[in-house]
């Protein structure tokens, strides 16, 4: 509907349609909303009038971001909190919203998803012996962001 034909930037009305179209789709953070304007060309004030607008609209907004950000990627890849607090820094969403977006995790349920975790992965995995069994598994319950006290509490669940 939008489509561009030449190289020009976009008019603030054109970019904040467009930009409404992109929040609406999923929730985005800021920075990706920044980062989309740009690509299409808006700068300056311009970029700083459609990013204002959005937010009073409530198209975008980062807490609401921050929450679905932590229980989509919690609930669908299995990713710990470390994770995925550290790819919420990444996009550049505030600690308020971090704080407020790892409420989403219940204790119990992210204890039971690390269980999950390890479970598959030792029913998928050949080990050697019972210390080649404790390094992989828990490499990679740390390399899906989970804390690796929590870890080595389940770890004694686990022989070869």
């Amino acid at each position: 509907m939008f489509k561009k034909k030449d190289n020009s930037p976009l008019t603030k009305d054109a970019a904040l349609i467009r930009m409404q179209q992109y929040c609406e789709y999923q929730d985005r953070c800021h920075q990706e909303v920044r980062t989309k304007l740009i690509e299409l060309k808006v700068y300056g004030a311009d970029l700083e009038d459609v990013l204002t607008d959005l937010i009073q609209d409530d198209f975008l907004n980062e807490e609401r971001f921050a929450r679905s950000y932590a229980r989509g990627k919690f609930r669908m890849k299995k990713w710990g909190k470390m994770k995925i607090q550290q790819e919420l820094k990444f996009r550049k969403v505030s600690p308020y919203c971090i704080k407020k977006g790892m409420t989403e995790i219940d204790d119990d349920e992210y204890s039971e998803a690390l269980l999950a975790v390890m479970t598959k992965y030792r029913r998928t995995h050949k080990f050697k012996n019972q210390w080649d069994l404790r390094q992989k598994m828990f490499n990679h319950a740390y390399s899906k962001g989970y804390e690796s006290f929590l870890i080595n509490e389940f770890m004694g669940e686990f022989t070869v």
